[in-house]
């Protein structure tokens, strides 16, 4: 299931429902342990759980992991945003680390939400909290409007 162009017909917002009433995640998502779990008109929330398989070297979830889950929730928000037909590509993504995360943080979310979407380029921001509110990173990107 491609979300290039949302081949299928469908918008972006649909498409995105459309898989989250499947697996919830592209292949990525799978390998990494993240989820979309929700949806909306320019918002987009993804559920994630860190494990030991993505430590780095400092014994730390490696911020790629962090990196992925807002990338994911970022550009999702934009998706639901984008009629049938159209697809994006991120071209900036900015991340802030607050605090490292460890399998011991639990899981976390990642809500991705729109600042601006325009004809050939959009804008959102996200913050990574665990269960109990408390901010682990947050980012911001800005994506290409690809349009037939």
């Amino acid at each position: 299931m491609s979300a290039r162009g949302n081949g299928q017909g469908l918008s972006g917002r649909q498409f995105l429902e459309q898989l989250m009433r499947r697996e919830g995640a592209a292949p990525l998502g799978m390998l990494l342990g993240m989820r979309l779990t929700e949806v909306g008109d320019g918002f987009a929330v993804f559920s994630g759980v860190p494990a030991a398989d993505y430590y780095n070297p400092a014994d730390v979830i490696h911020g790629g992991w962090v990196a992925a889950i807002l990338d994911s929730a970022l550009g999702c928000a934009v998706q639901t945003r984008l009629e049938a037909g159209v697809s994006y590509s991120t071209i900036e993504l900015k991340v802030n680390y607050v605090r490292p995360v460890t399998e011991e943080t639990g899981e976390v979310l990642c809500r991705g939400e729109i600042i601006h979407v325009g004809r050939r380029t959009a804008t959102s921001h996200a913050r990574v909290v665990d269960m109990a509110g408390r901010l682990y990173a947050h980012g911001s990107c800005t994506c290409m409007i690809e349009r037939p």
